[in-house]
């Protein structure tokens, strides 16, 4: 089955939320995985199930980046706040290097990120 990650900032986390509701059903479709906090949002405010990882500060994100380099993930959603960003949120840059290497998908916006789950369905 088709696995994707969803991680978001703190800011964009409302944006998530409302991602994976518009996409319910697409999403309803595929193994989905998650940060500690974001994953427990999308699976508390969606009828969506969600494999959560830890929190990114106590590194969620490097799990997620492990499920890449084991190629057990198909693509990550990762929307992040580039302008708001606080030191304790997952860096993309590690996520962003391991999918470079695995030719995995990674969105970082609404629009990407719509693509992804989109293109993944084909």
């Amino acid at each position: 089955m088709t696995r994707v990650a969803l991680i978001a900032h703190d800011e964009k986390k409302p944006d998530i939320i409302e991602f994976a509701r518009a996409h319910e059903e697409q999403l309803q479709q595929y193994d989905l995985v998650g940060t500690g906090t974001t994953g427990k949002r999308i699976a508390d405010e969606t009828d969506l199930e969600v494999e959560r990882k830890a929190s990114g500060p106590l590194g969620g994100d490097l799990m997620i980046g492990a499920e890449v380099a084991a190629d057990r993930l198909d693509g990550i959603v990762f929307l992040r706040d580039p302008l708001r960003a606080q030191a304790h949120e997952p860096d993309i840059s590690a996520l962003l290097r391991i999918c470079d290497v695995h030719d995995t998908a990674l969105a970082t916006n609404l629009a990407s990120a719509t693509f992804l789950i989109e293109g993944l369905a084909e």
